[in-house]
C-alpha cells in the first residue's frame, strides 16, 4: 500500500462522522483495511478512541432548569377548571379543547428537549476537545514536519476545499512542528500543531460556513470576538475571520492560549 493511499483511509477513519461517508467510499476503506495490517490496527485504536470518549462525563442541566422546566409542563397539562354550568356547552367544543391541550404539552415537551441539547458552544467545543485527543493519540500526528508556515500551508493545496489563512510562523514562545488534515464535526480541517513548553497546542481551521456558530464575546483578539471555554481539564478558545473558523485547543493555561491567538491574528 502507497503512503497517500493509507493517509487519506486513516484520515476517514479518524472522523467521528464515519458512518456519513457514502456508502462507495466506506466500501472502499472497507477493502483497504482487508489488505492493510497497519491501518486495521489503526482503525482497532480509532474504535478504542471512540468508546473512551464515550465514556467521559457530561455536564447535566442544572437541577433549577429541570425543575422549573417540570413544574411548566405540569401546570400546561393540568385541565381547566369548568364549572358544572358550563359543561354541556363546553362539550361542543370538547375535541377542539383536547387538542389546544395536547399542541399545549407538546410545546412544553419540546422546550424541554431544547433546553437539555448541547448548547452550539457546548458542540464546538466538546468536538474540538475529541478531536485535540485524536491528535495526541495517534501514532503520527504530523503529516508535513516545519520547516516554517511557507512550507507547511503550501502542503494543503489540493488536500482542503478551502485555502486556510494562517501567517503566524511560530516563535519561540509557541513553535510551529507541522501541520496535517483532520476534521471538525462534519468537515475537514487543516491542523496545525504547536508546542508551548511539554504543552501540545491544535490548532483547527475550517469552514465556518453551516455551523452553529457561538456567540463570541468573552474575548477579543485583535478586533475579533472569541469565546473561550474549558472541558475535561482542557481550554478551547474559538473565532472566526470571515468565512473561516478557528479553534484552538491546549491543556496549556488560558493565558498562554489567549496570547497565540492573539499572534495568530496579529500574523506575528
Amino acid at each position: 500500500m502507497t503512503e497517500s493511499s493509507c493517509a487519506e483511509h486513516r484520515r476517514r477513519l479518524a472522523t467521528s462522522r464515519w458512518s456519513t461517508l457514502p456508502p462507495e467510499a466506506r466500501a472502499e476503506v472497507e477493502r483497504h483495511l482487508q489488505g492493510c495490517e497497519e491501518c486495521r490496527a489503526f482503525a482497532k485504536a480509532e474504535r478504542e478512541l471512540d468508546a473512551a470518549l464515550g465514556r467521559l462525563p457530561r455536564q447535566a442541566a442544572p437541577e433549577a432548569l429541570k425543575a422549573r422546566l417540570a413544574a411548566t409542563l405540569r401546570a400546561e397539562a393540568a385541565p381547566p377548571s369548568v364549572s358544572s354550568r358550563w359543561a354541556k356547552w363546553r362539550d361542543g367544543r370538547k375535541l377542539r379543547l383536547v387538542s389546544a391541550t395536547a399542541a399545549v404539552v407538546l410545546a412544553g415537551a419540546l422546550s424541554v428537549v431544547f433546553a437539555l441539547r448541547p448548547s452550539a458552544t457546548e458542540r464546538l467545543v466538546d468536538e474540538a476537545v475529541n478531536d485535540h485527543l485524536r491528535v495526541l493519540y495517534a501514532t503520527h500526528p504530523i503529516e508535513i514536519e516545519s520547516g516554517g508556515i511557507h512550507q507547511v500551508k503550501p502542503w494543503f493545496e489540493g488536500r482542503l476545499d478551502f485555502a486556510p489563512v494562517l501567517d503566524f510562523a511560530g516563535d519561540e514562545e509557541f513553535p510551529l512542528q507541522g501541520g496535517s488534515i483532520g476534521y471538525l464535526l462534519d468537515r475537514k480541517a487543516a491542523v496545525f500543531v504547536f508546542k508551548r513548553r511539554l504543552h501540545v497546542v491544535t490548532l483547527f481551521v475550517f469552514r465556518a460556513e453551516g455551523l452553529p456558530w457561538p456567540y463570541l464575546g468573552n474575548r477579543t483578539l485583535d478586533g475579533v470576538s472569541a469565546r473561550l471555554e474549558q472541558s475535561r481539564g482542557f481550554n478551547a478558545l474559538l473565532f472566526r475571520q470571515r468565512d473561516l473558523g478557528y479553534a484552538l485547543v491546549s491543556d496549556a493555561d488560558a493565558n498562554s492560549l489567549e496570547r497565540l491567538g492573539h499572534k495568530i491574528m496579529a500574523g506575528h
